[in-house]
């Protein structure tokens, strides 16, 4: 952590002396070759724009437009990257995520206009979608010995892949090529079908029922995305398919069965409150209702969350709610009426009735860029039913009540706010069999913060402000065994009874990766799963639990 210090004191030192000369504001702009160009659109790719942004006008992460990165410099912009940040930068150098001659890359290229990219239309999607095994030549029963609802799929991030593993026998059922960094594995309402979608905006589609779960369709949506969402209401289970867009921004609505797409929508527009229009406002998360036959989608720059009427395509209803910017992830409430979504940058939670189709109120965390996942609910010993968040600029949890009529006096409002191990968390996690609630801090730059995760006792949480909720520190990377890189814990996720939660040891793609099994009554280690397939996994997702929603 010292030396952590150091080197940023260093850095915002010499920003300032930068500063006070008045050397930045001449910083030259640097030039780059055609394949230096390319390589650095590359990396943005696939370690920048999820957080800034194609355009790179900010949302999770700062703004990196060049009347910025042009005022910081080239010194200060290859410090940042290679040290990063305790408020949810990672430290790309010091991890050995990019070497130092890509980081200098990176730093001039940051300074240079952002490319034009491409738009995605539906000649462009019908061209790359594929059918690989008609609905009529699939399996007509289960084909295999596999218990469905206790499969994990898991995310081998840079190898484009997805590796289906038996949570009973932690045996490795199938690895199946995907996209580029998988982000969200999805489940249709039958259980059938798995959905997976990659940040290059590849859609799959999962037939788990045969003997060995293969790819059965796949479509291109767009140039980058992060959301995929199957429909679940009554009458309309496995009927359509939805994905959402970071770039074109928009969201597409594709046949359950065979992923045609059927209707493309843009989402560019108007910011809800300046009402001045944004060329970029990226799909963010979607969820399928409970209560209506509808797909919730929010949308980031805009802080609309828009509630999409599935019955009529060709005559498309939908209820647009003014929420709040840079809407990311989110879940639902235990009882699935309510959906709450972070809209990180502005440190709020937005809390939708999907019932009535309306906003119920904006809860301010308290904390730095809340990241939830899909959040975590539970019973407090005090406050009854609460949903919780991390968050990953800062160290905090934040626990909102959401019981308005057995506890209506802490019913949407922040009940408690506590400390876990440190910034950089992106996923809170807990069960309804389970006591314990679970909090990473994959993005912390402090090799020794990453490799843990932090175990709070539900039962032990008071209703004393003064007094924080104790918690202990599993050494995950430790029980991993694995000694080379900087291995990120990330995503506990339960299996389906919720007696075991597993924690992906994400490491560099050329070093040894794990997925960790921790006994949850115990908080002992119960399996280390490894394999030379196992490259970069980070999201995992219990088939039974993301079905039914179960978080």
């Amino acid at each position: 952590m010292k030396r952590l210090t150091l080197a940023m004191s260093v850095a915002g030192a010499a920003f300032g002396a930068a500063l006070m000369t008045g050397t930045i504001a001449r910083a030259e702009v640097p030039e780059l070759s055609p394949e230096q160009t390319e390589h650095a659109k590359n990396i943005y790719f696939q370690r920048c724009a999820g957080c800034h942004g194609v355009l790179r006008k900010g949302a999770t992460g700062k703004p990196l437009t060049t009347d910025i990165t042009r005022e910081h410099g080239f010194e200060y912009l290859r410090d940042f990257i290679t040290y990063g940040s305790p408020a949810g930068m990672p430290n790309w150098g010091t991890s050995g995520e990019l070497t130092e001659e890509e980081i200098e890359l990176m730093a001039k290229y940051l300074m240079l206009e952002p490319p034009a990219p491409p738009e995605w239309g539906m000649p462009e999607m019908r061209a790359s979608w594929q059918v690989v095994v008609k609905p009529e030549d699939r399996p007509t029963r289960k084909m295999n010995d596999i218990d469905l609802e206790n499969l994990m799929s898991v995310t081998l991030r840079d190898s484009g892949q997805i590796a289906l593993i038996d949570g009973g026998t932690y045996e490795i059922r199938a690895v199946i090529d995907t996209g580029y960094a998988v982000h969200i594995s999805r489940i249709s309402a039958s259980g059938r079908y798995l959905f997976v979608i990659g940040r290059d905006g590849l859609v799959n589609m999962i037939d788990l029922w045969m003997e060995t779960p293969a790819n059965v369709a796949q479509i291109k949506i767009g140039i980058e995305a992060r959301s995929v969402e199957t429909s679940k209401f009554a009458g309309y289970e496995d009927k359509y398919a939805i994905a959402g867009g970071y770039w074109p921004p928009q969201y597409v609505i594709m046949d359950g069965e065979t992923l045609e797409p059927l209707k493309i929508v843009s989402t560019r527009g108007n910011v809800y409150d300046e009402q001045v229009y944004h060329p970029e406002p990226r799909v963010a998360s979607i969820v399928s209702s409970h209560n209506h036959p509808e797909f919730i989608v929010n949308v980031k720059e805009t802080g609309k969350i828009l509630f999409v009427d599935y019955t009529d395509l060709k005559n498309l209803k939908t209820v647009e709610v003014e929420a709040e910017r840079f809407l990311h992830d989110g879940g639902f409430d235990s009882t699935k009426r309510y959906f709450l979504v972070a809209a990180n940058q502005r440190g709020k939670i937005a809390v939708v009735d999907t019932k009535e189709d309306k906003l119920t109120t904006l809860i301010e965390t308290g904390g730095q860029i809340p990241h939830p996942g899909r959040g975590a609910n539970f019973i407090h010993p005090v406050y009854g039913p609460v949903w919780a968040s991390s968050h990953l600029g800062d160290d905090s949890v934040a626990l909102i009540g959401t019981d308005p009529e057995g506890h209506p006096d802490h019913a949407w409002k922040i009940v408690d706010s506590f400390p876990a191990l440190g910034g950089g968390s992106l996923f809170i996690k807990t069960h309804p069999n389970s006591k314990h609630l679970y909090v990473d801090a994959t993005f912390n730059p402090e090799a020794e913060i990453s490799a843990g995760v932090a175990v709070f006792k539900i039962d032990e949480m008071g209703g004393n402000p003064d007094e924080n909720p104790q918690f202990v520190t599993l050494p995950i990377v430790e029980w991993a065994g694995i000694k080379e890189g900087q291995p990120r814990v990330v995503q506990p996720e339960f299996n389906k009874e919720g007696t075991e939660v597993w924690f992906s040891v994400w490491n560099a793609k050329d070093k040894e990766s794990a997925i960790v099994v921790v006994d949850d009554k115990t908080l002992a280690l119960k399996k280390v799963i490894k394999d030379k397939g196992l490259i970069t996994p980070t999201g995992k997702f219990n088939v039974l639990n993301t079905q039914k929603d179960i978080y």
